[in-house]
């Protein structure tokens, strides 16, 4: 929403955090289609081109559904009404939306064996992986801002499953604290981390009693 609103001083910060994001997701989708590299690429860039001249931000409507779904929908249709041109990113006057290098895309996604999925599970896959990894970056700066950037480069890995059997023992001996020190440690990040989420999830569905079952579905995505 902030995005879509160019009156608002956030709207620019908004829409680059929003590019960044979901770029790859997107452009997974494409890829699946069976679009090389580089013209996945041209479709991804011309498809947030087409977003900004058509201002189909500004006209989003929280209520009406997932912001998930509302790119996935919008992305089909922008592929359909332009497969045939001769240059996709021409649409957006040759501005350059969002950097894609095509080569270091392709290179990711042909190491993920989960691309042998649907689009739309490629998609879900994708989409789940960035949002994890914008959970992870802001749960870092604020590490980060308390001056704990050691704490977070060596608990960060605690974050996803059971650490193996004296793992924070050793852990505690290489950030200079007891064990009990680093379970708590431990269990508050994790407990940020899931605070984090849910506000991030917040932002792309229709209501609050949305999330859970959105959390559910992006985690199901991530088990294949």
């Amino acid at each position: 929403m902030s995005a879509g609103n160019a009156d608002s001083p956030a709207s620019r910060e908004a829409l680059e955090n929003l590019c960044t994001t979901y770029w790859f997701p997107l452009y997974a989708f494409v890829r699946r289609q069976g679009m090389d590299a580089h013209r996945a690429a041209d479709l991804t860039q011309g498809f947030f081109a087409s977003l900004l001249e058509r201002d189909d931000l500004a006209k989003l409507d929280q209520a009406r559904g997932k912001f998930r779904s509302f790119l996935l929908a919008s992305i089909k249709n922008y592929m359909l009404n332009e497969i045939d041109r001769e240059n996709a990113i021409k649409r957006g006057g040759g501005v350059t939306i969002v950097s894609i290098d095509a080569r270091l895309a392709d290179s990711r996604y042909s190491n993920d064996p989960v691309f042998s999925q649907t689009p739309e599970r490629v998609f879900d896959r994708q989409w789940a992986l960035a949002l994890l990894d914008r959970v992870r970056a802001t749960l870092r700066a604020e590490f980060a801002e308390r001056g704990k950037d050691d704490q977070f480069k060596y608990l960060s890995g605690c974050l996803t499953g059971q650490p193996a059997s004296g793992r924070y023992r050793q852990l505690g001996q290489e950030l200079g604290l007891s064990e009990s020190a680093v379970k708590v440690i431990v269990y508050r990040m994790k407990q940020r981390f899931g605070e984090i989420l849910r506000d991030e999830i917040a932002h792309t569905v229709a209501s609050e009693a949305e999330i859970d079952t959105e959390i559910q579905t992006l985690f199901n995505a991530l088990r294949g």
